[in-house]
């Protein structure tokens, strides 16, 4: 049976200590603010504290994509070492980057016929993305080659839930996903829109609180709605935050008390640079397994 290197990229919004304990390499989307371009390299060339200081003084980032030439450089070099591929990639349903990594596959595929390269759109993002590829790490260090853990990603990819709710919805209205009557109205009445990543791997707002202690508490109820096993969950957890730590430590808080078998203490991780360009600050996200997301 072949090795096989699992890789991913870096919009996990996972921490460094992640990638380098589970041996995950990892490639970088890039970002550019005020004219220069940075990588999404974990905070390491442009820290988070400076990331969200620079988008409350008004800075509007834009994400790139990741083009097949930059994927082409990444899984080469594994297969000159004669090892399989097996990478997973953030949702189809947010960027076109996995369209990029399909294409790099099909023209490594004819360089290296003897090696496999397999591919997974995730239809996740963030830690929730994380969540998957960490899952995935766990079924490689238990012996599983690479085509079973291939075939348990498709399967399982629609059972990570995402659920989360910003108090600041200006970059959401830039990226299109709630109208500007709508921001404009949500800010002028404190509304924390309840949201989550639907089936085809895109963000749908599916309810609106007033306050952030309301939105937290219909998130833990979508938890106790979806999780397998609901209150029993027993499960990983990730929740994570763009520079609102107290938020974040509030809603796990609320989960430990409310899901008493569930893994403690819940990790708390934060948004990343390429994320946090379409989130902005004031955004807490939980993520977790549960039922199949069919809508």
């Amino acid at each position: 049976m072949a090795e096989f290197v699992l890789t991913c990229s870096s919009t996990v919004d996972m921490p460094e200590s992640f990638f380098k304990e589970r041996g995950i390499p990892f490639i970088c989307y890039y970002f550019i603010m005020d004219g220069k371009e940075y990588p999404d390299d974990l905070g390491k060339t442009m820290s988070f504290e400076e990331f969200y200081r620079r988008l409350d003084a008004g800075a509007m980032p834009i994400t790139t994509q990741i083009n097949m030439d930059r994927f082409i450089e990444f899984f080469e070099p594994f297969l000159k070492e004669g090892k399989d591929v097996l990478h997973v990639e953030m949702s189809s349903g947010l960027s076109g980057t996995f369209n990029s990594c399909r294409m790099a596959q099909e023209e490594l595929e004819q360089k290296y016929p003897e090696r496999k390269i397999r591919v997974v759109d995730s239809l996740c993002a963030s830690s929730g993305f994380g969540l998957l590829v960490e899952s995935a790490a766990d079924l490689r260090d238990q012996g599983m080659d690479i085509d079973a853990v291939y075939n348990w990603l498709q399967e399982n990819r629609l059972h990570v839930h995402h659920w989360f709710f910003s108090t600041d919805l200006t970059h959401y209205r830039r990226g299109g996903r709630i109208s500007a009557a709508s921001a404009a109205f949500g800010t002028l009445l404190h509304i924390c829109p309840v949201m989550n990543m639907d089936y085809k791997g895109a963000i749908v707002p599916r309810k609106k609180t007033r306050g952030k202690k309301n939105a937290i508490r219909e998130i833990v109820e979508k938890m106790k709605e979806h999780a397998w096993g609901g209150t029993n969950y027993s499960g990983k957890c990730y929740i994570c935050n763009s520079d609102c730590e107290e938020d974040a430590r509030a809603l796990a808080s609320l989960v430990e008390a409310e899901f008493p078998n569930i893994k403690k203490p819940i990790p708390i991780t934060t948004i990343g640079t390429v994320i946090g360009s379409h989130s902005g600050r004031g955004t807490v996200a939980v993520f977790f397994f549960g039922d199949k997301r069919v809508d």
